[in-house]
Order: structure tokens, then sequence, then C-alpha cells
């Protein structure tokens, strides 16, 4: 049984998403995806040739472009948001006002794509891995499991990092999700992708194996692109500590720029290969920018999908 009395307050996240959406939505006006907005959950876009049949002539006369009419089964589809929570994902630790880390990024812009989901009536799904998965809702349109969903999401916002080791083992979460979900279904993945480059042949295995399952899949790659891809440091002496291993290191980082960026490149780099490979979108996400990158995609995937 659902206690609705201990997941009703938890509001502020979906509110807030509410917020993000609606200025997205009203940037997409007057922006080149004109038309592609505040109607894009009940039409789509005539092809010509087909029937004119369903054309809507109201939305032609407010848009000038021909939209189709789209019936409530044409619409739905299933989504499984899937977020990283180790600890490397906690970066930066020491938090601006206002500014984000790479965890709470993830979790504004999965709510905010919930949000998108919702005005579609498509189904939406949560799963949360760090060594394993440790939370799991199957997608679903069902109102009081959005409310969880939420609710779960306020709850990664409070995290912290673990006292002890945690690392990632992405493989291992992303083969389990590949099994579990339904079929055909558009997989999200948050996730900074920070682990031993030992496991990198497991991770493309992992990948390739949500393909095979015939869905489709976006990766968006969060980072802080400032500190993290540009290793940008003033030129002193800092003490390092690794998140997840808890290894410690004292050094100038101008010392060690240049071959941290060549083997941070190659490495993303060859994520990106292989990505392009599977047929994978892969995002990068840099948490210092806003959420359009997310929601943009997450339309030009959708659109594409149900065509």
């Amino acid at each position: 049984m659902i206690n609705r009395e201990l997941i009703e307050p938890f509001s502020k996240l979906e509110l807030l998403a509410r917020q993000v959406v609606e200025g997205f939505i009203t940037g997409l006006h007057k922006s080149p995806f004109h038309g592609f907005s505040v109607e894009f959950a009940e039409h789509r876009i005539y092809n010509k040739g087909e029937s004119t049949k369903h054309i809507d002539w109201k939305l032609f006369g407010k848009t000038d472009k021909l939209f189709i009419k789209r019936y409530e089964e044409e619409t739905n589809l299933r989504c499984q948001i899937i977020i990283d929570t180790s600890n490397s994902m906690l970066f930066p630790l020491e938090k601006k006002q206002g500014a984000m880390n790479k965890l709470s990024f993830s979790v504004y812009a999965a709510a905010a794509m919930m949000q998108l989901l919702k005005n579609q009536r498509d189904a939406i799904g949560i799963t949360f891995f760090d060594k394993e998965i440790h939370k799991h809702y199957p997608a679903k349109s069902n109102p009081t499991q959005q409310k969880l969903m939420y609710h779960e999401l306020e709850e990664l916002l409070d995290k912290t990092v673990y006292e002890e080791a945690s690392t990632t083992e992405s493989a291992k979460a992303l083969d389990q999700v590949a099994e579990i979900i339904h079929k055909r279904s558009l997989v999200v993945i948050f996730s900074d992708m920070f682990e031993d480059q030992s496991n990198l042949e497991s991770i493309f295995a992992a990948l390739q194996h949500l393909k095979y399952k015939k869905h489709d899949v976006v990766l968006f790659h969060v980072a802080d692109k400032k500190q993290e891809l540009d290793f940008e440091f003033e030129n002193r002496p800092y003490h390092f500590i690794d998140i997840e291993t808890k290894q410690e290191i004292k050094l100038n980082p101008n010392e060690v720029k240049d071959l941290y960026l060549k083997k941070i490149q190659e490495y993303t780099e060859a994520i990106k290969l292989k990505c392009g490979q599977y047929k994978i979108d892969f995002v990068e996400a840099d948490i210092n920018r806003g959420f359009d990158v997310v929601l943009q995609t997450y339309l030009v995937k959708r659109g594409a999908m149900l065509r």
C-alpha cells in the first residue's frame, strides 16, 4: 500500500521542472523550432502525399505549417531514465550558491524531461545505479508512480559523498536494464562515464546489448567542462582526492595538464566512436549550462522514433 501522505508534499522539484519546461517551450517559439513546441504532444508534421483528412487547419492558421492530428495510441512511447549516482557524480563537492554538481544537474534535467513525457502521455521509468542498480521503476504512465519518482529524485539532491570508497560499474547496471525493460524503449542515460579504462570493453558491450534489445539510446555525458575536461586550474599546488577510490595526490596541475588532456580526450573519443558505431546519441552536457541541450535532444529523438 502506497502512503499518499508520504509522497504528496514532495512537489518542489516537480514545480521547478514545470517552470523549466515552460521556459524551454517559450524559447522554442522564438527559435527555428517554432511550430515544434506547444503542440508537439498532439501533432506531427504533415508529409507530402498523405491524406489531408486529419490536418489541423486551426493550427495551420496560427503557424502557417501543416500538422496532422495525432491520436493517443500514436503518441505513447516508453522512456527509461537512467542516472549514475556514484560518488564521482557529486563533483564539485563545494558548490557555489546557485551552482550544481553533476548529480544535481542530472536530477533537474531528468525531472524536466519527465515533465515533457507527462505532457505527451508517455510512460516514464527511472533507474539509479553505481556499483549496481539500487532503485528501479519500470516505465509507466501511472500518476502515483510519477509522484514517487519525483520523491526519489528529490532525495538524490540531498546525497553527500559516502565515507567509504565507491566505484562505478556501468556495464553491470546497463546489462541488467537491457534485460528488464520493455523492448523498443527510449533509454536516456546521465553519467560522467568516469571508470577504470580497463572497463571500457565491458561498457561498450553493455551499450551494444541495449541496441540489440531494440532500444533507442541517448547518452548524456555529464561533466564540469571547465575543471574536468579543460582542466583549468591556477598555477599553484593542489591537493586532489579521488571521490570514488579515496586516493590522494598533491601536485601542480600545470605539470600534468598536457598528459591529462591527452588521456581524457582519448577516453572520450573512444566512447564517442563506439556510440557512433552502435547508433547511440552521445551528447555533451556541461553542468554550467542550461538544460536546453537535454530537452531538445529528447524532442528530436522522440520525433524520429514516432515517424
